[in-house]
């Protein structure tokens, strides 16, 4: 049985439910509102994440998320930092010196980049079935961790 924590140790309780990593690009739709349905649907996929599995990120995935979202969508760098804070509540994978080199041999056998291997890595560790991606082929398994792409039409 996970727990995911919360706010002052309470969190709903999870029986068997998958874990599922969440990639930059998911997040960053959320607030990107020059792109309105992927915007909706980024929010609507996380909201369903959260109320039916285990969302993981890595520190990665926030800091790129807070890079991007002061950079590309020119937001306000206190409201992306209050968005990275709410993150909080989720599980997030600290990115080691081991999880790099697993992101290095991914990407080498993946033909992928190594930031993409990086985030398989990071859903690995986490043992996440699913990560929730637009960056990688939809379906495609790596390290036994299922690529989703919210996007697809």
């Amino acid at each position: 049985m996970a727990i995911p924590a919360g706010k002052n140790g309470q969190g709903m309780n999870f029986m068997n439910a998958d874990k599922i990593f969440i990639d930059t690009n998911v997040l960053v739709y959320t607030a990107d509102d020059d792109n309105k349905d992927k915007q909706a649907k980024a929010k609507s996929v996380i909201a369903d994440i959260k109320t039916h599995q285990i969302p993981v990120v890595s520190t990665q995935v926030l800091q790129e998320f807070y890079n991007t979202g002061t950079t590309k969508l020119n937001l306000d760098k206190i409201f992306v930092k209050n968005m990275v804070r709410n993150l909080n509540e989720i599980e997030v994978v600290q990115v080691t010196f081991e999880l790099i080199e697993q992101g290095i041999d991914i990407s080498i056998l993946s033909q992928i980049s190594f930031w993409d291997g990086l985030i398989i890595a990071a859903a690995e560790f986490a043992k996440c079935t699913t990560l929730i991606s637009e960056d990688l082929n939809d379906g495609q398994v790596i390290r036994g961790v299922k690529i989703s792409n919210p996007f697809k039409d």
